[in-house]
This record gives structure tokens, sequence and C-alpha cells, in this order.
């Protein structure tokens, strides 16, 4: 079984390189199978405003790669592939495999891709934000490198071995199979990969609220966000 330690050194954002914007954005963060999705979309449609999954930016990108056959080292064709992007890409139901895991973790480490997708990301609230309170976007670095100047940071964490169990029962409903220790090694790994990376490495941005879901469910951990919101 693997074991390691987590240790976070904050520093202050380059506000500078930043647009402001109008609309409040709400970053979500945190690891692999924490439940950044659920939460995040369960805040989107109880305040009716606009949600980004940015991880589905990059699930996006590495389905393409896959199905053209690119070689993950082809920076023109990545590229390509990332300013392609449609809705119904991003929407797609197919973005989620071990596979598409894998290389979804190896080209977001690409400075030139995430360049590429952050413009993407931070034109989000500007197109579908206006008029509404706040707009919210989650994935590992949107406190940290995309949107710094976020009102309210919220950094979501749950041991490896909590979201691996949590993993699992979400892919025997659908009535897949796979072993329990190969999610958590899966989950190990992406941890790792995500925690170590010499780009914008996975964090809790400055002044972010940490919430641990170890031992919380969706309806605990929505109400906690209620709170911080109110």
């Amino acid at each position: 079984m693997y074991q390691y330690k987590l240790s976070w050194f904050h520093k202050t954002p380059k506000l500078s390189v930043i647009k402001l914007i109008m609309t409040e954005i709400i970053a979500i963060d945190g690891p692999a199978s924490v439940g950044k999705s659920t939460l995040a979309k369960k805040i989107s449609n109880y305040y009716e405003v606009p949600l980004l999954n940015s991880g589905r930016l990059y699930r996006a990108v590495a389905l393409k790669i896959i199905n053209k056959k690119i070689n993950i080292n082809n920076k023109y064709k990545i590229l390509q592939c990332a300013k392609s992007l449609t809705g119904e890409n991003i929407k797609s139901e197919n973005l989620f495999s071990s596979k598409i895991d894998k290389i979804a973790s190896e080209i977001s480490s690409k400075k030139y891709l995430r360049k590429q997708l952050m413009a993407y990301q931070r034109e989000f609230p500007k197109k579908y934000a206006k008029g509404k309170k706040f707009a919210v976007i989650e994935g590992r670095d949107i406190g940290t490198e995309i949107f710094p100047q976020a009102k309210i940071k919220i950094f979501m964490w749950a041991d490896a071995k909590v979201r691996a169990k949590r993993r699992h029962l979400q892919i025997k409903k659908k009535g897949q199979k796979t072993s329990l220790k190969r999610i958590y090694d899966e989950i190990v790994a992406r941890d790792m990969n995500d925690l170590n990376r010499k780009i914008a490495p996975l964090r809790p941005a400055v002044n972010s609220v940490l919430l641990d879901t170890s031992y919380l469910d969706i309806e605990q951990a929505f109400n906690a966000i209620k709170r911080i919101l109110s």
C-alpha cells in the first residue's frame, strides 16, 4: 500500500496578469475522485449559476488524442485538438475511463496546452455568467492559477482509500468490473503526478477553505458550502 505525506507552501499569486471580471468566481479544487464535480453541479443547480468543469477540457482533448491516434508528444496536433473543442466534446458522456484519466493527467502538465485551455477557462464567466451572481469553476488549479482573485476558494480533500471505495461503488453501479486495489493504485498515482508536477501542482490556494470530505456525504458537504456562501 502507498503512503505519502502532503505539504503545501503558499505563494501570493501575481494578480497583474489577470483581468478583473465583474462576475464573482467560486473556485473548487481538489484531487481525483474527491467529489468536486458532484458538489459543483449541486451548487450550480441550487443557485442557478453556470458551471465549468475544467477537467472535462483535458479529458476531451485526451479523447481526441486517442481517437486520432496522436503521439502524446506531438505539440502541433495536440494544440489543434484543443483549438477545435466544441461544447459537445466537453459535454460528452465518453470522457471517463482509465485510459483517458492517464492521458489527461500527462497532457495537463504541458505548458502550451495549459496556456491554450487557460484562455478558454478565463473567458467562460464573461460569456456565460452575465447577469448571474457568480460562476462555479472546478478543477485542480482554479484558485491557484486560473482565478487566483476568486472571492471564494474551496479545496476539497479526502483520504485516498475513501476516494477509491467511492469510485469503486460508482463503477459497480454502472455494471462495470474492476478491483478496488486497481482503483486505489490509479488514484494514488494520479495524486503523486498532480502534487509533484512542475507546472501548476495541486495544492490549496491562498486563503482557501479546506473541506475534508472523508467522513461527509454529498449533502453534508453541500450544507457546509451553503454556510460559506450565506
